[in-house]
């Protein structure tokens, strides 16, 4: 009998085994999939559907003989996301595993942050972080760095990166700049007067850059950013000096900005490219805070391309290299090193390591509260309300929603000074009463979301599937309403 729309679908071990599934999950026959999920696992269409993130409709109509079949690499990743497919499944499927922990890590999640006084040897003499170089793991490097470029060349090339931007109003449209500045293609940068690539200039482009993500006006965002980009680029080859390692710094933060924004809009490719970028100007700046900081971007691309293991370990590996290397603990150095802590942390939880990630929010919380309060110091937006933000959503990834609901409520958003990070409480706190069952709430959530921070509504993918998640998953009077607002701000429901 089909199971509620309110329940979890629990796939049978046994049922990934079956000769049927293996056959259809190597001829990617996705109909036959759901047909064997309905027959051996009980779930309804709805329940496919609220799992896969997709409409029942779509679900129905690939269930049907001869009806329309599924092709895209992008819904099929969704799928097996949301099914849990075991990794020998995933593969079967044609996608990569995702349990990527070494079988002999070098040291435990539970110990990654030790003593200053602690030898420093766990922390390598060149920080990883570039795609040219080893990254943290011994022994996974190569088959994260080799998954990561084979989904690059593998996703139709640049049609998967230069992507026609979704209709409805979204701020899209300036996204394809992004792949010229990234690959260095002539014409993509302004005037490279001296004005122009000051380093006055550059700075307050670089800072107005950060503002505006913080403030979720990523369509202003990805207007100027491309040719910033190139024109820093350009500025690190006429600087010398300490003007030169300050250029470089500022690219670190530049790319930093562009590879957080297109990890929002799904651009993983380019994502990729720009974290890499964020990390090589971080190391060519020589400074270790500017190291830190944006080995945060790293850790968060890893995390979006599934590598949990890797990136719970980057960020830890990271947090020991500036702790044994700082001369003091400066504000900007607690806010660095608890920003590195609570992205491992968030790592931890996918992989829902509860142990590894209450220890590492432990130590967050405890970087908090020696910096004193909540402040923006490196642009890490840190400080114990930041901590409290990121126990929402890793009570969350742990499948706590009525724990996730709580720790919202004690925090008082008045605390949060930035844009961005109300909008992301917001979104967890929605997505954790839908998961609760609570999905006109969900949707009152999602609509202050958007009263807030529109473009994180309109612009983001994942919000897309939220609304397209409540709208089969919620009662017809809340759906009639979610018609509505998606039908008010431009978007197809």
């Amino acid at each position: 009998m089909p199971g509620r729309a309110s329940d979890p679908i629990v796939v049978p071990e046994s049922l990934w085994q079956r000769p049927q599934m293996i056959q259809a999950l190597r001829d990617r026959d996705i109909r036959t999939v759901f047909l064997l999920l309905r027959q051996y696992a009980g779930a309804s269409q709805t329940q496919i559907a609220i799992a896969c993130a997709m409409t029942q409709g779509r679900v129905s109509r690939t269930m049907k003989q001869g009806g329309r079949q599924i092709c895209s690499l992008e819904v099929f990743e969704r799928i097996a996301d949301g099914l849990r497919m075991p990794d020998p499944a995933r593969m079967t499927l044609g996608l990569a595993p995702t349990d990527f922990i070494p079988t002999q890590p070098p040291t435990s999640a539970t110990m990654v942050i030790t003593s200053r006084d602690e030898p420093g040897g766990l922390a390598p003499a060149t920080p990883p972080g570039s795609l040219d170089t080893d990254p943290v793991l011994p022994g996974e490097g190569d088959t994260v760095r080799r998954r990561t470029f084979g989904k690059l060349a593998g996703a139709s090339a640049l049609s998967a990166i230069l992507a026609d931007p979704p209709t409805g109003g979204t701020p899209l449209q300036g996204v394809e700049a992004f792949a010229a500045a990234l690959t260095d293609q002539p014409g993509t940068g302004s005037d490279p007067g001296p004005a122009v690539l000051s380093l006055s200039r550059l700075s307050k482009a670089v800072a107005a850059a950060k503002r505006n993500y913080q403030d979720c006006r990523y369509s202003t965002v990805i207007d100027g950013l491309p040719t910033l980009l190139t024109d820093l680029r350009t500025a690190s080859g006429t600087h010398e000096g300490d003007d030169r390692l300050r250029v470089e710094a500022l690219s670190a933060e530049a790319h930093h900005v562009a590879a957080s924004i297109l990890l929002k809009l799904d651009h993983e490719g380019l994502a990729w490219i720009a974290a890499d970028r964020s990390m090589q100007a971080a190391r060519n700046s020589q400074d270790l805070i500017t190291i830190g900081s944006n080995a945060r971007i790293l850790t968060h691309a890893l995390m979006n391309d599934g590598h949990y293991g890797a990136a719970t370990n980057t960020a830890g590996t990271y947090a020991q290299h500036i702790d044994h290397q700082a001369d003091e603990y400066t504000p900007d150095f607690l806010s660095v090193y608890g920003a590195l802590l609570l992205r491992g942390a968030v790592a931890a939880g996918h992989r829902s390591d509860r142990h590894a990630s209450a220890t590492l929010l432990d130590e967050a919380q405890e970087a908090a509260r020696r910096l004193g309060g909540d402040f923006n110091l490196r642009w890490t937006a840190f400080g114990p309300t930041n901590v409290q933000l990121h126990r929402v959503n890793i009570a969350l990834q742990l499948g706590d929603a009525g724990s996730a609901i709580d720790q919202a409520r004690t925090t008082d958003l008045d605390r949060i000074p930035l844009t961005e990070r109300k909008a992301t409480l917001l979104m967890d706190t929605s997505r954790a009463l839908a998961q609760w069952g609570k999905h006109d709430k969900a949707y009152e959530v999602l609509r202050a979301t958007h009263h807030l921070a529109p473009e994180e509504v309109t612009s983001r993918p994942s919000a897309h599937r939220m609304l397209a998640s409540l709208m089969t998953a919620s009662p017809p009077s809340t759906q009639i309403r979610i018609r509505e607002f998606t039908a008010e701000i431009g978007m197809s429901s």
